[in-house]
C-alpha cells in the first residue's frame, strides 16, 4: 500500500482559485438597503403587513394591489405592489406584467 503525502498550504496564502473566487464575489455584491427614505418606508410597512398576516401577506399585498388597480387608485396600486414586490419580487412582477397585459388589450 502506497501513501503519499501532501503537505498543508499555510492558511495565510489561499489559492488562485479561491482568491479568484472572493473577487468575483466581491465585485457582483451591491448595497440592497437603498438610500432613499422612501424604501426604508416601504419595507417598514411590508415587515408591519408581514406581521399581521405571515405567509399570506404576500398574497394579500398582491390582491389589494390588484383591487386598487381596478378601483383607478394610482398611488394606492404602486403602494400595494411596492410592499408585494418587498415580500416577494416574482410575485410582483407576474401581478405588474398581468395588469399591462390587460391594459394591452
Amino acid at each position: 500500500m502506497t501513501l503519499r503525502f501532501a503537505a498543508a498550504r499555510p492558511v495565510a496564502l489561499p489559492s488562485y482559485l479561491v482568491r479568484a473566487q472572493q473577487g468575483r464575489i466581491t465585485a457582483r455584491a451591491a448595497n440592497d438597503n437603498g438610500d432613499s427614505e422612501s424604501r426604508s418606508n416601504v419595507l417598514r410597512a411590508a415587515l408591519q403587513h408581514f406581521a399581521k398576516l405571515g405567509l399570506a401577506a404576500a398574497a394579500d399585498a398582491r390582491d389589494q394591489a390588484r383591487t386598487a388597480h381596478f378601483a383607478g387608485d394610482r398611488a394606492g396600486y404602486l403602494h400595494w405592489l411596492a410592499i408585494c414586490r418587498t415580500l416577494d419580487r416574482r410575485m410582483a412582477t407576474a401581478l405588474a406584467s398581468n395588469l399591462a397585459k390587460r391594459a394591452k388589450h
